[in-house]
């Protein structure tokens, strides 16, 4: 995992020193947006720590003046694009800094990273219908709605959402590259 910067953040692997930041963040019974049961102990924590390590496929958004972990971002095989290099990208933020630009600075800079240097032709991003601030931050980055998928996922407590899914492809990242600097 190659670590990225931006003006307030780093990102980077997963750390085990990570796992008091990252239960603060899956504690949190409002940020089950991402489709999870809220963590109840530490011990639940360190175990899907522990899966971030091995699948390298996560960056920890950390505050570069603190060091504080406020965050997750997750890029991943969007292997439903036939022809395509595509990737799906999934993100979660600490309640504590909602609203403060964090996410939109990350997924900037990893968007940029994706389309500049593992050169892939498309990227995907998925969010519930009532998730309105996951929205807003997918229209920052440039991403276009494409979809809807009627019932297409399922939370940790079996009840069942509509998928909205939005997308970029690298012409209109080049066409608007301005925005990602």
């Amino acid at each position: 995992m190659m670590t990225l910067e931006t003006q307030r953040l780093i990102l980077r692997e997963w750390r085990k020193t990570d796992v008091s930041d990252l239960f603060d963040i899956m504690k949190n019974s409002s940020v089950i947006m991402g489709g999870w049961e809220p963590h109840s102990n530490i011990n639940i924590t360190g175990d899907v720590l522990n899966e971030y390590i091995e699948s390298d496929d996560r960056w920890a958004v950390s505050l570069k003046d603190s060091k504080k972990v406020i965050g997750c971002v997750r890029v991943y095989p969007d292997n439903n694009r036939g022809n395509f290099y595509a990737k799906s990208i999934n993100y979660v933020l600490s309640e504590d800094y909602w609203g403060n630009g964090y996410i939109t600075e990350a997924m900037k800079r990893i968007i940029k990273y994706l389309f500049e240097e593992l050169d892939i032709d498309l990227l995907s991003a998925f969010h519930y219908p009532d998730n309105i601030k996951s929205k807003k931050v997918l229209e920052k980055c440039g991403f276009e709605y494409e979809i809807t998928i009627e019932q297409g996922s399922k939370r940790f407590d079996g009840k069942v959402f509509d998928a909205v899914c939005y997308s970029i492809l690298k012409s209109d990242y080049i066409e608007n590259k301005l925005h990602y600097n």
